[in-house]
């Protein structure tokens, strides 16, 4: 069981990745009072909560109804968060961000950030949202859920913590400490995600 909760504590944080989602947030919130930044902060995880709940719930059923294999998507899931890690590495993930992040910030009428981009598609994306679904795929029993769940809930709360803490954190660190950052977190979700591969492969072909 500890063993699952740090595999799906370090996917989902490193996919998630609060520490890169701090300055975008920090960005978009700049002209915003403190109380109205803490809301939207609250707000936005709240909403990413539900939805990943939601495919946490049903991710099993859904695979079932489209008669998917769970090593068919252990291999799906591997390959597509090398994909996110690949991004990280060379830091277009942050790029592609930031260009969503000032097309917000440039539309006339827009104040409340805290579902579109925050909760969707930053917090709760195509890659939170399979992996998810990959951790429940290969969690045993209702045990193994709960403790997925913690790792869910866990790595929200550092989110949330990220982006209360947002503007002074980029005061006293900076870009350059991000950076770096991103870049360990996706090697190493490149390591894991790797392994969700071989685990697909060896079941596919034992």
């Amino acid at each position: 069981m500890l063993e699952l909760f740090l595999s799906a504590f370090i996917t989902l944080f490193v996919v998630i990745d609060p520490p890169g989602c701090a300055p975008i947030y920090a960005g978009l919130t700049a002209d915003a009072s403190p109380r109205d930044r803490r809301a939207m902060a609250v707000r936005a995880c709240v909403v990413a909560a539900l939805i990943l709940l939601f495919f946490l719930a049903v991710g099993q059923d859904v695979l079932s109804a489209l008669q998917i294999e769970l090593d068919s998507f252990r291999i799906a899931g591997g390959i597509m968060l090398f994909l996110i890690a690949l991004d990280m590495v060379f830091e277009t993930r942050t790029q592609r961000r930031e260009q969503r992040a000032e097309k917000v910030r440039d539309t006339p009428g827009v104040e409340d950030v805290s579902v579109f981009p925050m909760a969707i598609p930053m917090l709760a994306g195509p890659g939170s949202i399979s992996s998810v679904m990959l951790l429940e795929s290969t969690a045993q029993g209702l045990a193994g859920t709960l403790v997925v769940l913690g790792a869910l809930v866990a790595v929200l709360l550092l989110t949330l913590a990220a982006l209360l803490v947002a503007a002074p954190l980029m005061r006293v660190f900076g870009s350059r400490v991000e950076a770096v950052l991103t870049r360990l977190l996706g090697v190493l979700l490149a390591a894991l995600a790797a392994q969700y591969v071989i685990d697909g492969i060896r079941g596919t072909f034992p």
